[in-house]
C-alpha cells in the first residue's frame, strides 16, 4: 500500500523512512540547541566568576566597635506586689498562684485593678484558723465554768467552817461551869474549827489566783487567735491587687527569665507581680561574650538602634560592666552583663523592645581603610592584589568587623581586588621595603602584650595581699585619635 503525492505514487515503506529521518533531524536540532545554550551559559558564568571584584582605598573616620543585641528596660520602676502579709510565719503560705492578670502594656491609673491571686490555699488556712478559734473559745468557756464551780464550792465550805467555828465558841461559853476536862475539850474543838476556817480561807485565795492565771492564759490564746482571724480576713481582701501609681503595666521576670503571667506562682521571697516603669529614663541591658569584655569600659559611647523602628537611632553610654561572668540558660558560653543608658527619650520606646547596640571602642580620624577581604598573608608579610597585576605589601593597624586600617603601602583612591585573581602566583611583589616595618611592628606588639601580662600578674599579686588595691587600668575608651597613613 502507498499514497499519491504530487501526482506520483509512493510506497508506504518509503513514506515511513522519510518520516523517521525527519523526526531524527528534529531531535538532533533540539539536542544541539540545548548544548549550545548550556555552553553559552557556562561561558557566561565562568566570565562572572573570574571577573575580579575590586574596592577603592578610602580615607575618613574609622570606628572599632562591638555590636550586641540588648533589651530595653526602665531605669526606675514602681513594683506592684502581692500583700507583704504573705510572708508572715503565722499563715504558713508556701506559694500563691496568679489567677487573673490584665494584659501587659495596659496603661493604668492609681487604684486600677491589676490582678487577682488564687485564694485556695488562703481559704484553707482561714478555715483552719476558724476551727482553732472555735476550739480555743470552747476551752475558754470550759475554764471559766470550772473555775466558777470550784470557787463557789470553796466559798460554801468557808461559810460552813465559819458556822462551825461559831458553834464551838458558843459551846466553850456554855462549858464555863463544867469540869476542867470538858472545858479543855471545848477549847480544843474551837482551836480546830478556827484552824480549819483559816486553812479554807488561805486555800480559797490560792484557788482564786490559780483561776485568774488559767483565765489569763485562755484569754491570751483566744485574743491571739481572734487577731489571726482578723489578719487573715485583711489578707484575703488584698488578694485583689490594684496599681499603686499610674503607668504602663509590664510583667515581672522570674529568675529564669520567664515573665509572670496567669498561673505563675508568687513565692513569699519575691512578691512582685508586675512593674510600672518610668519611661523618662531607659536602659538597654545586654550581654557580651568573654572575648570582647576586656575592650569595654564605663563611659564608652554607644549607638543604639531599635528593631521595631529601623529608621530611629539613639545615643547612649555604658554605665555598668560586670566583673563576673555568668552562664545564660541553654548556652555554654560565659557572658558578662552590660548596662547602657540612653541619653535621649522618645515616647515610642517601650520596655522589652529589642535593641542593637554598637559600643564604640575606639575611633580614628583621617585614616586609610580597605575591606578585610582584600588582605592576604604569608609567613612574613601582608599584602593586597592590585588591579595593575601586582601584589602590594601593606602595613596594617586596627580592624573592625568589616575593614582594616592601612598605615603604609597604599594611597587614597587605589584599587584593590577582593578575590584572588587567576594569575596570582605570577604577580610580582611591590613595597618589599615595608617587610621590615611589619616585622618591627609585630615585635612591638609582642612586647606590649608581655608588659600587659606582667602588669596583670603584679595586680593580681597586690590583690592577694591584705589591703591590696588594683592598679589603674588603661585610659578611657571611645577617644578619637588622629592617625595619618604614609602615602
Amino acid at each position: 500500500m502507498g499514497c499519491f503525492y504530487g501526482g506520483q505514487y509512493f510506497p508506504q515503506n518509503y513514506i515511513f523512512k522519510i518520516d523517521m529521518k525527519r523526526r531524527t533531524l528534529i531531535s538532533s536540532l533540539v539536542i544541539l540547541g540545548v548544548v549550545i545554550i548550556v555552553i553559552i551559559y557556562a561561558m557566561a558564568s565562568k566570565d562572572e566568576v573570574v571577573k575580579p571584584i575590586e574596592a577603592e582605598v578610602t580615607r575618613g573616620l574609622f570606628e572599632i566597635n562591638v555590636t550586641v543585641t540588648g533589651e530595653l528596660q526602665a531605669m526606675r520602676s514602681t513594683d506592684i506586689k502581692a500583700p507583704v502579709e504573705l510572708r508572715s510565719h503565722s499563715f504558713r503560705f508556701r506559694s500563691i498562684k496568679i489567677q487573673d492578670l490584665i494584659p501587659e502594656g495596659t496603661v493604668v491609673d492609681s487604684g486600677d485593678y491589676v490582678a487577682t491571686l488564687d485564694r485556695s490555699e488562703a481559704d484553707n488556712n482561714y478555715k483552719d484558723i476558724l476551727d482553732e478559734l472555735e476550739k480555743i473559745q470552747s476551752q475558754y468557756n470550759k475554764t471559766k465554768l470550772d473555775t466558777t464551780i470550784q470557787l463557789r464550792a470553796l466559798r460554801d465550805e468557808m461559810i460552813n467552817l465559819k458556822f462551825n467555828m461559831e458553834e464551838m465558841e458558843i459551846t466553850l461559853e456554855q462549858s464555863q461551869f463544867e469540869p476542867p476536862a470538858t472545858i479543855r475539850q471545848a477549847n480544843i474543838n474551837l482551836d480546830k474549827a478556827k484552824r480549819a476556817y483559816e486553812q479554807a480561807v488561805y486555800n480559797y485565795q490560792l484557788k482564786v489566783e490559780q483561776a485568774e492565771a488559767d483565765m489569763t492564759e485562755v484569754t491570751i490564746d483566744l485574743g491571739r487567735q481572734q487577731r489571726r482571724k482578723t489578719d487573715m480576713e485583711g489578707v484575703l481582701d488584698k488578694f485583689v491587687i490594684t496599681a499603686p501609681a499610674s503607668g504602663m503595666l509590664i510583667y515581672e521576670r522570674e529568675w529564669n527569665g520567664q515573665k509572670r503571667t496567669v498561673g505563675s506562682e508568687i513565692s513569699t521571697w519575691d512578691l512582685t507581680v508586675a512593674t510600672l516603669p518610668d519611661l523618662s529614663t531607659m536602659l538597654s541591658k545586654t550581654y557580651v561574650n568573654e572575648i570582647d569584655i576586656s575592650k569595654l569600659k564605663t563611659g564608652q559611647k554607644v549607638r543604639i538602634g531599635v528593631d521595631a523602628f529601623p529608621d530611629k537611632q539613639f545615643e547612649g553610654t555604658v554605665t555598668e560592666v560586670a566583673n563576673i561572668g555568668e552562664q545564660l540558660p541553654n548556652t555554654d558560653a560565659k557572658v558578662f552583663e552590660i548596662v547602657i543608658k540612653l541619653l535621649e527619650t522618645d515616647p515610642i520606646l517601650r520596655p522589652s523592645m529589642t535593641t542593637s547596640n554598637a559600643i564604640i571602642i575606639d575611633t580614628f580620624a583621617g585614616v586609610l581603610a580597605i575591606p578585610l577581604e582584600a588582605v592576604h598573608t604569608n609567613d612574613s608579610m601582608t599584602y593586597v592584589y592590585k588591579k595593575n597585576n601586582t601584589r602590594q605589601v601593606v602595613v596594617l593597624d586596627e580592624s573592625n568587623e568589616n575593614e582594616i586600617i592601612v598605615e603604609a603601602g597604599l594611597n587614597e583612591g587605589d584599587k584593590v581586588l577582593l578575590s584572588v585573581p587567576e594569575n596570582a602566583e605570577n604577580m610580582r611583589f611591590t613595597g618589599l621595603e615595608l617587610v621590615e616595618v611589619i616585622r618591627q611592628k609585630e615585635l612591638e606588639k609582642k612586647r606590649l602584650e608581655e608588659e600587659e601580662k606582667e602588669r596583670l600578674k603584679q595586680q593580681n599579686e597586690m590583690m592577694k595581699q591584705p589591703g591590696g588595691r588594683p592598679g589603674s587600668g588603661s585610659g578611657p575608651g571611645g577617644q578619637v585619635r588622629v592617625v595619618r597613613s604614609s602615602d
